[in-house]
């Protein structure tokens, strides 16, 4: 039967507890999938909650390795800085990971099966406290579950995408270059009502003008333009560690690579293939964009089809890892 992409009944998780004045404690592995904590804990109050999401796969020769985790690290410390959430070391980041998958070695789908170990890492503020300011007590949590490849036999499927127009995803000095909690609830109104329309996608323009392409409900975007790999340049959207080894990829097959301002009106007629990237999927191919009453459409998508078995090869360890994506965990 098929995996899907959900929570999946496993050994358990990998847990370490940051406390002010004590800094970070060893990491430990609880069977349980529950979490206690204050009914006044800051996370249910202010909000104070980041996350990652990232991938480890059963490679060709029998080693297990995570993909790019160092590029997780980077953006969830942003996420830190930003919501002032302590920041865990690599090493300690790391070790939660590696704790994670080793107790739960038998759930990684195995080499082939077109799968892979989903693994979530999550920190937010478990201080009790009424008053608004940082956590003073936090947790980090890494959880893993099995799930399946999201296209069968690994053809991509395009899909219908509209422009969101009633909401923005995020204010120019916002956080929207960070992965935090807030910013996927906030999305789930706008990407009900396209869903309910027959859009199960959509595309946010920027906030200020409503004029230049930030990216998709949960992914970033990108265009393929000739021979060029096209993807958006703002500080309002999250730097997608999928869509910066497509940018790798790209260049790597001869491909120009311009992260740029994208005026949606001026240049939708000039897509040839349009795709959004993140980690669940790596590419979902758009079939289609309308706005209004307008509606353009795209080319079946080669060069990306072309990027995204580059990229999955990779992987899967059935081609050289020159840009060192992968980091072996031991068994």
């Amino acid at each position: 039967p098929s995996l899907g992409f959900a929570p999946q009944a496993v050994n358990g998780h990998a847990k370490v507890v940051w406390s002010e004045g004590k800094g970070w404690s060893e990491p430990v592995f609880d069977t349980s999938d529950q979490v206690q904590m204050s009914i006044w804990s800051n996370v249910l109050h202010y909000g104070q909650s980041i996350f990652e999401g990232q991938k480890v796969f059963h490679c060709k020769d029998g080693k297990v390795r995570v993909f790019n985790d160092k590029e997780n690290y980077e953006r969830l410390l942003s996420g830190c800085h930003r919501l002032m959430l302590p920041e865990p070391g690599l090493e300690v980041f790391q070790a939660c990971i590696d704790l994670a998958v080793q107790k739960n070695l038998e759930f990684v789908p195995p080499y082939g099966s077109g799968c892979a170990l989903y693994v979530r890492p999550v920190l937010f503020g478990t201080s009790a406290q009424i008053q608004l300011h940082p956590a003073t007590e936090a947790t980090l949590l890494v959880m893993v579950a099995p799930v399946s490849g999201y296209y069968k036999g690994g053809a991509l499927t395009p899909v219908p995408g509209a422009i969101v127009e009633h909401f923005d995803r995020a204010a120019p000095k916002g956080v929207g270059h960070c992965k935090v909690a807030g910013n996927y609830a906030a999305d789930m109104k706008a990407g009900l009502e396209l869903k309910r329309l027959g859009f199960p996608i959509g595309l946010y323009l920027d906030p200020k003008e409503g004029r230049f392409v930030e990216e998709f409900n949960s992914s970033n975007f990108a265009a393929i333009i000739g021979n060029r790999y096209v993807t958006p340049q703002s500080s309002t959207i999250l730097p997608s560690v999928t869509n910066k080894c497509l940018c790798m990829l790209a260049a790597d097959l001869g491909m120009k690579v311009e992260r740029r301002p994208i005026d949606f009106l001026k240049e939708v007629d000039t897509f040839d293939e349009v795709g959004a990237l993140g980690t669940a999927v790596v590419i979902t191919p758009i079939k289609s964009l309308s706005k209004g009453d307008k509606t353009w459409t795209f080319k079946a998508p080669t060069r990306l089809q072309e990027l995204h078995d580059k990229l999955r090869r990779i992987q899967n360890g059935e081609e050289e890892d020159k840009h060192g994506f992968l980091r072996e965990i031991a068994a």
